[in-house]
């Protein structure tokens, strides 16, 4: 642009000094615009880069909070199964109570007749089900008394049993793999 300057002032007979044209404050009006131009092409290209980068951290943390989400969900639906689970043992347990009151009343004559024998094997073919998805009775006869697993209705001085020891077990408690669906109601001695 001074360069043309110059030629220009050449061209029509007036000497003119290159140090006066880089001083004029119309030359440098234009370098600065020029300078500005360079600038804001740069800033364009910063701004598409800050976009750039503004969305792919979005896009990041969108994709973590999905992936928690994921993760979350399933382990809802693993609670659910095992809620639900748990709701059929504890309906299936007092059907269970009933064969076991049935088979005790049961004489030692009575024990040989086949509809006895039967109910011996569907006894046993129930427990053995329950015992294959984790169902199993919570031991107490003989044990200390623990308030987690045992739920004591009785007290009885007792001193061939030690302290906080169960001297009975009135009703068999039962877990589902480690969660207790049903407490065991014992007798507690001394």
């Amino acid at each position: 642009m001074i360069k043309e300057a110059v030629e220009e002032a050449k061209a029509s007979g007036e000497v003119v000094d290159e140090e006066e044209l880089k001083a004029d404050p119309i030359i440098e009006e234009a370098k600065q615009e020029k300078e500005n131009s360079k600038k804001k092409k740069s800033k364009k290209q910063d701004k598409k880069d800050e976009k750039i980068e503004e969305l792919t951290d979005k896009l990041t943390r969108q994709m973590a909070e999905f992936e928690n989400f994921r993760k979350r969900t399933d382990k809802e639906k693993s609670k659910m199964y095992e809620i639900g689970a748990k709701d059929i043992v504890e309906k299936i347990l007092p059907v269970i109570d009933n064969f076991e009151r049935g088979l005790e009343a049961v004489t030692e004559e009575e024990k040989s007749e086949p509809f006895v024998q039967g109910m011996e094997m569907i006894y046993k073919q129930l427990i053995t089900s329950l015992e294959e998805v984790g169902v199993k009775p919570i031991d107490a006869l003989g044990q200390e008394f623990n308030p987690d697993f045992h739920n004591a209705v009785m007290h009885v001085e007792d001193e061939s049993l030690g302290e906080n020891v169960v001297a009975e077990e009135l009703q068999k408690g039962y877990m589902y793999k480690d969660t207790v669906v049903r407490f065991s109601m014992v007798k507690v001695a001394n």
